[in-house]
């Protein structure tokens, strides 16, 4: 029986890549070198062990890896996330990804490199690591650092720009065209496309799915997932663009509704073993030979990649307001390459248009920068303190000035807030227009044309459909209201801002006709579609003004409610949560003890409250004096009141007990200083990850960790040992105002 020799390439490439990554987890190293090495081990460049022999079939299901990988990223990402991401993080991406690929182009001239090659070499230098960053800090104990926010926020910034640079790599090297209006056109080709996707995407996709949501289970929902993955990657590619655009896309907007969460899960296990497949590949292509023989290069790169992307990153942070100190901690965490180098390396390889060079040195740097950035942020400390020690005092005070007066900047000014208004009124109202005027030349007109003959009518036919389609946005886009009370105080603040806002309103306006006249245009003449674009607005603004207010304003309340439905659903599961802890009949009580009490006299630790009955002491009160989150030593004095924490089976469990230890309990006279406060453990707090014991919450809380609620599972009085994970409902009991206070200090 013949087996295909695809399967045996498989089974081979699994076997290696699943031993070589059990090595890698051992050594505690990242998976993808250890995926890449595996690759290297079974490729025709290592002659010890078997090597693949179907090149084309693996090379097929590496690009579906790719896809998959893109697909998950943008599961992770969200456009809202963006946007929150804030200026700093923005600032510093843009003036790091500028810096480091002009300087990428640039190197790769001087080394004598061609055209393509050096591009390509600014774009895979481009990116820095999520995964190794992450590792490094947990490792080294830093992410609640402050500046480790700022990192993560440039690692989100990074990955969109980096999927707009492989879109433009793509285009250039098909079209070997560089001009400037070309390349401005593919920006802005590529921007409508984006808003276009997301915009139908949100309005249909979360709307389907809820439709849907009693005949999806797990499996009916994966193929749903990545049919839909697929079928935006072939709309991409029809349109021009990659095939990882349009599976990053597709993500993004999944990721936007309320089964995102399920789909992530579901898709882990194809992109594991697709990704896995994917960076095996990566090692396949590796030449040692060829990596010895580029070691110039490699070693060039990998130090503009350390010193580059330190400085670009640092300036970047700098100049987005940060201190001296924290900008050299951001740029020296970014200081290495990530996976889209790879992504970004084989591009160029299966377009034809880089050197077969290019790929080593992308590993070679890879490697090395891999390793350096342990060391790179944990020296960060000592850099700094050269920094301030070497600059001159003059710029030290300048550059905390700086500093200083960005961070005190006040807030957005009216006309920022009402430009911006007025900018998506605009670009949105555009973008659906633009696309229902495309729909009508190309593909609503040529299906007219099949069932009548009369050339008139099937204009006439055309424009009537295109307008109905568009008469909710023309409305939108010209009398629209821009209901701000920044508006508000700028038309009533001075005279001088009612010409602004006269000119902003006419111009939009006049985008409104000149699209309107546009689509006429692409059927009549000129003065016919002049004259017939006056009567459609006059019929638009007159005589259906009520009944296209209304229609819009239901789409747009649909569009908000898919978009909004994803955080919606997260805050109503929390409150959900919270509610669900009140079954524990988790309660607080005030115990007084007794001065002949078997209590006394003996530290926390040796009664044993909580192992025998699941009993918490959340305070002591002492006189005059509380102690909140007494220590194991602490001991129980005569007439103390202890705060005891427990469900009421418990606490009536415990109060039968200490009846006979002379024990007398009093409910109705808790300290009201004392608080059943939750928080959720998220990247602001920093708990992730962390023990109660070892996190300092008691320390900074002044309380006791008495419940957590995760998923569906619920602990009271949970070991000191638990781990906090990721969306974590945590309540604590003490004093309240420094619960309160450290809420807010994490926020």
């Amino acid at each position: 029986m013949h087996l295909p020799q695809l399967i045996i390439d498989l089974a081979l490439i699994l076997g290696a890549a699943g031993i070589i990554t059990l090595l890698f987890r051992r050594l505690k190293q990242p998976m993808v070198l250890g995926y890449i090495i595996a690759g290297f081990l079974v490729g025709p460049n290592f002659h010890l062990f078997p090597s693949i022999s179907d090149g084309e079939g693996i090379k097929t299901w590496s690009e579906i890896g790719v896809i998959f990988l893109l697909f998950s990223l943008g599961l992770e990402f969200s456009f809202k996330k963006l946007m929150r991401v804030g200026g700093t993080a923005s600032i510093t991406a843009f003036v790091e990804i500028a810096c480091i690929t002009v300087a990428g182009y640039f190197t790769g001239q001087l080394m004598g490199w061609g055209m393509m090659d050096s591009l390509f070499l600014g774009g895979l230098l481009a990116s820095s690591s999520t995964t190794i960053i992450i590792r490094a800090f947990d490792e080294l104990g830093i992410k609640q650092k402050a500046f480790t926010k700022i990192v993560f926020g440039v690692l989100v910034v990074e990955d969109i720009v980096v999927i707009l640079l492989m879109v433009l790599l793509s285009t250039m090297a098909v079209s070997k065209q560089f001009e400037g209006a070309q390349m401005l056109f593919t920006i802005v080709k590529l921007l409508f496309f984006l808003a276009l996707w997301f915009l139908a995407g949100i309005f249909l996709l979360p709307t389907f799915l809820k439709k849907m949501e009693k005949y999806l289970n797990g499996e009916t929902l994966l193929i749903l997932s990545i049919a839909l993955c697929l079928g935006m990657v072939i709309l991409a590619t029809k349109a021009g663009f990659s095939a990882e655009l349009g599976a990053f896309i597709m993500g993004s907007i999944i990721a936007e509704t309320t089964s995102s969460e399920k789909v992530e899960h579901l898709i882990q296990p194809v992109k594991d073993l697709f990704g896995a497949i994917f960076f095996v590949s990566v090692g396949m292509l590796i030449n040692p030979e060829m990596i010895v023989e580029y070691r110039w290069p490699v070693l060039w790169v990998t130090l503009l990649t350390i010193f580059g992307k330190f400085f670009s990153t640092s300036l970047g942070a700098l100049l987005s307001g940060q201190s001296l100190k924290q900008s050299v901690q951001v740029g020296m965490s970014m200081a290495q390459v990530g996976e889209f180098a790879f992504i970004i390396a084989t591009l160029g390889v299966t377009l034809g248009v880089t050197s077969e060079f290019l790929f080593p040195v992308a590993v070679g740097v890879s490697a090395i920068t891999t390793f350096t950035t342990p060391y790179m942020i944990k020296f960060s400390g000592p850099v700094y303190n050269w920094i301030e020690r070497s600059l001159p005092k003059k710029w030290l005070q300048a550059i905390n000035r700086y500093s200083a007066s960005s961070q005190t900047l006040q807030g957005e000014s009216d006309w920022r807030i009402v430009l911006r208004s007025y900018m998506k009124v605009i670009i949105l109202n555009s973008v659906i227009m633009l696309a229902i005027i495309m729909l009508n030349k190309y593909y609503i007109g040529p299906f007219v044309v099949k069932y009548l003959d009369n050339q008139l009518w099937v204009k006439l036919l055309c424009v009537v459909i295109g307008i109905a389609m568009m008469a909710p946005f023309i409305w939108a886009l010209m009398i629209q209201k821009i209901s701000s009370i920044s508006y508000k105080a700028l038309w009533l603040d001075s005279k001088y801002n009612h010409g602004p806002l006269v000119v902003v309103e006419v111009v939009r306006n006049v985008i409104a006709v000149l699209l309107v006249g546009f689509l006429v245009n692409q059927f009549f003449p000129f003065w016919q579609a002049l004259m017939g674009t006056a009567v459609i607005l006059l019929i638009v603004l007159l005589v259906l003004r009520q009944q296209l207010q209304k229609f819009y304003n239901r789409i747009e309340h649909r569009f908000l409610a898919n978009l909004n439905a994803r955080e919606n659903a997260d805050a109503a599961a929390k409150r959900s949560t919270a509610a669900d802890l009140l079954p524990w009949d988790a309660q607080v009580s005030e115990i007084e003890i007794n001065p002949w009490s078997t209590l006394i006299d003996k530290p926390l630790a040796n009664l044993q409250l909580r192992e025998k009955y699941g009993i918490n002491v959340g305070s002591i009160k002492r006189g005059n004096v509380t102690i909140y989150a007494p220590t194991r030593d602490e001991k129980l004095f005569p007439y103390d009141k202890i705060t005891a924490i427990g469900t009421e089976a418990q606490l009536e469990d415990f109060n039968r007990i200490v009846n006979t230890l002379n024990v007398e309990r009093h409910d109705e006279k808790t300290d009201e200083n004392i608080g059943l406060i939750s928080i959720v453990v998220d990247e602001t707090n920093g708990l992730k990850g962390q023990t109660i014991r070892h996190s300092g919450i008691r320390e900074k809380t002044q309380a006791l960790v008495v419940g957590i609620a995760r998923g569906g599972d619920r602990m009271l009085n949970p070991s000191s040992e638990t781990i906090f994970e990721w969306e974590d409902v945590v309540w604590l009991v003490g004093d309240r105002k420094k619960i309160l206070d450290f809420t807010r200090r994490a926020e």
